[in-house]
């Protein structure tokens, strides 16, 4: 069997949406727009996913500009690529509040290496996407913000969703970044196929840097507690 990390990069490497968009979206696949994104995602899943262990996966809603659109990593902007992951990303340097957290957040779970032995972290949509913003350059666009792009990228997410678990998932519990859209989306489609026993879902990274900054400290321990008791420690 092909081991977890080698499983991801063919993946990641492959990811290809195909669906019609609505007018004015467009789709920003990082594993296609810079030469140097598939050296860096072999070099961080081949040192962190070298084996075939089972993993929890935590779900998210569509890689940013900033993070997962400039690394190919989710939630992993380049500054935290660097200083975190040893890994560098030339020409390039992007700050994102939400990888800042998960960073504080690995951190405080052990390191990056205990924290992606456990787990691996992807996104309803592995792809992300952007419109064109007020002073004319793209900004995030997520996928439910039109019921339009939620529609187009329903069988992407599915077919996905199924891909991945091939890698070595836990099905017992997964993880949701967001406890609004995101996650009523995911439960539906879990209803609907039986991915997973129970989803859990966490405050988003970005809600609470942007919005609860001040409580940050108790949403990591909530983080990390909960995180902790998937792996019964």
């Amino acid at each position: 069997m092909p081991l977890f990390g080698d499983q991801v990069i063919s993946f990641l490497k492959e990811l290809h949406f195909g669906g019609e968009l609505p007018e004015g979206i467009s789709v920003m696949n990082p594993f296609t727009g810079n030469p140097d994104i598939p050296d860096i995602i072999s070099e961080f899943y081949r040192k962190y996913y070298s084996d075939n262990k089972l993993r929890h996966m935590i779900i998210g809603i569509n890689p940013g500009r900033f993070g997962a659109g400039t690394t190919g990593i989710p939630f992993t902007d380049t500054v935290r690529l660097k200083e975190k992951l040893g890994l560098d990303l030339p020409g390039r340097k992007t700050h994102e509040p939400s990888s800042v957290f998960m960073y504080e957040m690995i951190d405080r779970y052990g390191g990056a290496g205990k924290f992606y032995n456990d787990f691996f972290i992807t996104s309803v949509s592995p792809l992300g996407f952007t419109r064109t913003g007020p002073k004319g350059g793209p900004v995030n666009y997520n996928y439910y913000d039109s019921p339009e792009l939620t529609r187009a990228i329903l069988g992407f997410s599915v077919e996905s969703l199924y891909r991945q678990l091939e890698f070595g998932i836990s099905k017992d519990l997964c993880f949701c970044l967001g406890t609004g859209k995101n996650f009523r989306f995911l439960q539906k489609l879990n209803d609907e196929h039986g991915f997973f026993s129970r989803i859990e879902p966490l405050e988003h990274p970005r809600f609470i840097m942007q919005y609860r900054a001040k409580q940050k400290e108790r949403y990591l321990d909530l983080y990390v507690e909960k995180l902790r008791s998937a792996n019964g420690a």
